[in-house]
């Protein structure tokens, strides 16, 4: 009688903790995770709270055409976890709607709708839904068509970002500063119309792309960012004025180039070299980085195979073809890039400058070192860079992104009454390379029925575009950084099960080795004891026979005490893994927060 009205008390017990727990703090938020999963940033947070006009959340997941995918159905999870924090952030300014696209609904015909991607997961063709969509007052969509697990540490920046563009009227300002003809224009050679560079017509379908002549604060004016391209050499007057675009919060990206192959003589017969190099190191060493000058990176590693002087394959020490693995991966602009070609690129050196955050992007293998830039104004054979050419064992960065705090390069201009002497809101990134923009280097060009198609074979158009993607929106968008992964393996675990494994491992080799010597030794007797066409054993085989076998048994008892050690550890760890999340840890932290509810209800109490 005493066990039932135990068992009765504890489950009157739970729900009461239950209902308190959703009572008095439902509000309340305590993050353990490692990476802060269930934290939303102070960018985030930020933009949450700068939002004027209410938001409309749509989030489609299919829950029965799901119910066999248990972990696509625990990330659904997540992402409903993180959402419906973001509504308790935004209180009013967010409604949040969680929607079941069941087949043949209106709910399928609201996603088919939206654009929301649906994908079969049987043969009975039932679609699943597992995306976002967005809506603001002003008519504005803004979808997610579906959450790709491997995705799962860009959730945070992708939710952010589409909330953001949401709640911005119009498409971020760019001014675009360049000394390369990336424009459609005319060749002062040939005296012929030339095309633009397909990565300026994928610019202009996305942001508001106003072409400067000049260096100026009133020409750069309010651009959310300034792109410059192959700047050329620049008076102090043009310097000070990207100086103060950035000392203002505005956002800079930089292409320069040791060796612009993309330079354009100004008329026949003359070279370009004089004007084919670029560096902004008066201003960016400010910021801890500089361009070497007059020196191109070369790689082994990663050089591409091109024609050479006889018409056989070479690689080209300074055409790289950087493939994800010299990527930075918890980047949103690189993360999801597979491979950027690269030509005579030059070398950024990184020093550590206080408040500062500098972070490569892309860097070389280890492969790599350094050419002479001149060696590749006359190059008549691309196998010529590799004789005399040393790899120093190093990764040189090829593109940096900058943040944090920083002063302005021009201090003695403080005496102006605009001058801005520093900033805390520092984003700027520095590529190496102009001709990485070129056409050649990713796209093809291809006669359609009359029509210009472009067909890419490289990532180079989608890495600026996401970079201008980037730096252009709020500062506190680019602060939402990626996160770690939801679904973490069992470090001891597995630690564990190697441990063992290794130790199992070597005791079926040195059963193997023992086997096989004592099959030859066996091989051996036998060969030399043969009586009227019958094979006997001697004494000595019949000791070697009961040697092994004894030997194996021993063998197998202790692999068998490598398998039972090995589920012994891992029944204890779980053990106390299963007390520990199940009543320590949840009775901690009611504790706790009772306290801290407790405590805030005693000093409201003193206040009245």
């Amino acid at each position: 009688m005493n066990r039932y009205f135990s068992i009765v008390v504890l489950v009157a017990g739970f729900i009461l903790f239950t209902l308190v727990n959703n009572l008095m703090l439902g509000s309340v938020r305590l993050d353990l995770t490692e990476n802060g999963l269930y934290s939303v940033s102070d960018g985030t947070r930020e933009i949450i709270g700068d939002l004027e006009e209410p938001v409309n959340l749509y989030f489609f997941f299919s829950e029965k055409a799901s119910e066999d995918l248990t972990a696509l159905r625990a990330y659904s999870q997540r992402v409903q976890e993180m959402l419906e924090e973001y509504q308790l952030l935004a209180g009013s300014k967010i409604n949040l709607h969680i929607v079941d696209p069941e087949p043949f609904s209106e709910q399928e015909d609201q996603a088919a709708e939206f654009g929301l991607q649906s994908v079969p997961v049987n043969q009975a063709g039932d679609a699943l839904y597992f995306g976002l969509a967005g809506t603001n007052a002003l008519d504005g969509q803004e979808v997610l068509p579906f959450f790709q697990p491997d995705r799962e540490a860009f959730l945070e920046y992708e939710l952010t970002k589409l909330i953001y563009n949401l709640s911005v009227a119009e498409k971020p300002r760019v001014a675009l500063y360049s000394e390369l003809k990336v424009e459609p224009g005319v060749d002062p050679r040939t005296f012929q119309p030339t095309p633009g560079w397909i990565f300026m017509d994928q610019l202009k379908e996305l942001f508001q792309i106003e072409k400067i002549d000049e260096l100026s604060r009133d020409a750069i004016g309010s651009a959310d960012l300034l792109l410059l391209i192959h700047p050329g050499t620049l008076e102090d007057s043009a310097l000070y004025a990207v100086d103060q675009h950035v000392m203002s919060g505005g956002k800079l990206i930089v292409f320069v180039d040791p060796l612009a192959e993309m330079v354009v003589p100004e008329a026949p017969g003359m070279s370009a070299p004089s004007g084919s190099s670029s560096e902004l190191n008066r201003l960016t060493a400010t910021w801890g980085v500089s361009l070497r000058d007059g020196e191109v990176l070369g790689d082994s590693e990663a050089a591409l195979m091109v024609g050479g002087a006889d018409g056989a394959p070479v690689r080209h020490l300074g055409i790289l073809g950087f493939t994800n693995q010299y990527f930075s991966g918890d980047d949103i602009v690189t993360a999801d890039l597979e491979s950027i070609n690269f030509s005579t690129a030059g070398i950024l050196d990184v020093d550590e400058v206080d408040g500062i955050d500098a972070k490569s992007l892309i860097a070389s293998s280890s492969a790599a070192g350094s050419l002479d830039a001149v060696a590749f104004q006359f190059l008549n054979d691309p196998a010529e860079l590799q004789q005399g050419f040393q790899s120093t064992g190093e990764n040189y960065s090829v593109a940096v992104r900058l943040s944090g705090k920083s002063l302005s390069t021009f201090p003695e201009m403080s005496g102006e009454e605009t001058h801005i002497a520093e900033t805390n809101q520092l984003n700027v990134v520095i590529v190496a390379d102009t001709d990485v923009l070129s056409d050649r280097l990713w796209v093809q060009i291809q006669n359609f029925f009359g029509q210009q198609v472009a067909s890419a074979f490289a990532d180079n158009g989608s890495f600026v575009a996401n970079l201008v993607e980037n730096l252009s929106g709020s500062s506190a968008l680019i602060e939402v950084r990626s996160r770690g992964q939801f679904s973490r393996p069992f470090v001891v675990v597995e630690e564990l099960r190697r441990l063992a494994e290794a130790k199992y491992l070597k005791n079926a080799e040195d059963l193997q080795t023992r086997l096989a010597e004592t099959d030859r030794q066996l091989s051996e007797l036998e060969s030399a004891r043969v009586d009227d066409g019958l094979l006997t054993l001697s004494t000595e085989q019949e000791a070697a026979l009961v040697n092994f076998q004894d030997e194996k048994l021993r063998i197998r008892k202790d692999l068998r005490e490598v398998r039972h050690s090995l589920d012994q550890d891992i029944e204890q760890l779980g053990g106390k893994l299963k007390f520990i999340n199940i009543l320590l840890m949840p009775l901690l932290l009611t504790l706790a927060l009772l306290g801290i509810r407790m405590l805030g209800l005693l000093s409201r109490g003193h206040k009245a």
